[in-house]
This record gives structure tokens, sequence and C-alpha cells, in this order.
């Protein structure tokens, strides 16, 4: 059980990490100056939650590696991540609409967590609620800001949802571990989240005059098997290139 867990805490990590690394990108880039702020402080956010599982993984596999180690020590094909994170940022309207998808099963996932019989997970969950009610609030109203705003953001923000509904689907496809971490009681059944997650996004979409695509549509699968686009390679290549050319380096 602790290999199990320590993949599922990996997954949970991973996706933190990653999504940090894609909004840090942002940061200077930013649409307006308040927006750069926000970006950045989700960054920090998800960058926060990522070091708690990082720690607890680390502890579980007992073979020394710290979150440094964990985050700057493995290669793409040892990542965990959901392939939605490492998406390229695109337009704001591209970054905007990975997030909302991500804040929203995000939330769904720590609220069941909160409901660990792990008290470290439940722990860090309910810590990590805190701070994604509020992405999943901020990315939902600029959603509608923007869907409902010209025609023009109107039509970037659908493009941008409908090129990303294919990265959705991977969330609420349970697979062995998950099937594992249910039966222990320590994680929720990711299917189970399904219905709460179309029904908030939704309920969004149509606030802001947007056309959810189809629930039944093909979706992409494998980043939490460690099958990755060929995005992920590059954002490695950059978020761990000191750690890599000057290794143990120290400020």
């Amino acid at each position: 059980m602790d290999n199990t867990k320590f993949e599922y805490l990996l997954r949970l990590a991973d996706n933190g990490l990653v999504l940090s690394q894609r909004l840090s990108e942002w940061c200077g880039k930013g649409p307006a100056l308040e927006e750069d702020m926000a970006l950045t402080n989700v960054a920090l956010d998800l960058i926060g939650q990522a070091r708690f599982w990082f720690d607890y993984a680390g502890e579980l596999e007992g073979q020394g590696r710290d979150e440094d180690a964990l985050a700057f020590h493995r290669d793409a094909g040892q990542f965990r991540n959901l392939l939605l994170v490492e998406q390229p940022n695109g337009t704001y309207a591209d970054t905007l609409a990975r997030q909302f998808y991500f804040d929203s099963w995000h939330y769904l996932l720590l609220q069941k967590l909160c409901a660990s019989k792990d008290t470290r997970i439940a722990g860090i969950a309910d810590k990590s609620l805190k701070e994604v009610a509020y992405h999943v609030r901020r990315s939902g109203d600029l959603v509608v800001r923007l869907g409902d705003g010209t025609a023009k953001s109107h039509q970037m923000m659908q493009d941008a949802f409908d090129t990303l509904w294919a990265y959705t689907g991977e969330m609420f496809q349970p697979d062995a571990v998950e099937a594992a971490m249910f039966e222990a009681g320590a994680g929720p059944d990711v299917a189970a989240l399904r219905a709460p997650w179309l029904a908030h996004v939704a309920a969004v979409f149509d606030e802001a005059t947007l056309r959810m695509p189809s629930p039944d549509a093909w979706m992409q699968k494998g980043g939490k098997e460690g099958v990755h686009s060929e995005h992920l390679g590059f954002l490695l290549a950059e978020m761990q290139f000191l750690q890599r050319a000057y290794p143990n380096a120290v400020w």
C-alpha cells in the first residue's frame, strides 16, 4: 500500500508543480498588472501545496529523496501529472480555460480528500482547500467576464475550451492506483467527481454564454501513468536546468 500511496502522492504533487511552473511563465507578461499578480499568487499556492505532497511522498518512499530531489531529478516519464496541466500557456484564453477546468476538478478532489482515512492526506487537503476555493471562484468569474464580453473574447474563450476539452476526461478515469486508494478509504472514487464537475462547468458556461463540448467526446489519457505530451519535456528542461547543470548547488 505504501508504494501505491507514494504513486498517488506524486500525482497530487506533480499536478501542482507543473501547473505552477506553467503559470510562472506569465510573470511580468500578464494582460494587466492585477492579473499578473493574481496568476503569480495562484502559482505560489500550487507550489506550496506540491511541497507538502512531495514531503509526504519522500517519507513514504524512504530512499532519502526530499522535495527538491523529487522535483528536479526525475525525467518526464517519471512524472505523474495530468496531461491538462502541462499544455502550453498559448493565449490568455488558453491559460484561463486550462485553469478553470483544473480548478473545478481540484476543488472537488480536495473536498473528498479532507475525509481521507490517512490523517496526513486529510490535513494537507484541508489546508489546500482554503486556497483552491479562491482559485475556483476567481477562474470562474473571469470565464464569465470574458465569455460574456466582446465578440472577440467570447470566441477566444470558446476556442480555448473546445481545444482543451479532450484533456479533461483523464481526471475521472480511475486506474489501479486510484482504485486501491479508494478501497483503503484514503482517496475518493474519481469517477464520482465527474457529475458535479460537469454540473459546475455547465453552470459557468451558461452564465458566460459559452457552449459546453460533448461529455461523450473522445479523451486523451496517459499522464497519470507517465505517458506525456512533448510539452512536458521542454517545461522540465527549463525548470530543472540549474539542478542538472550544478547538482546539489545551494544559494
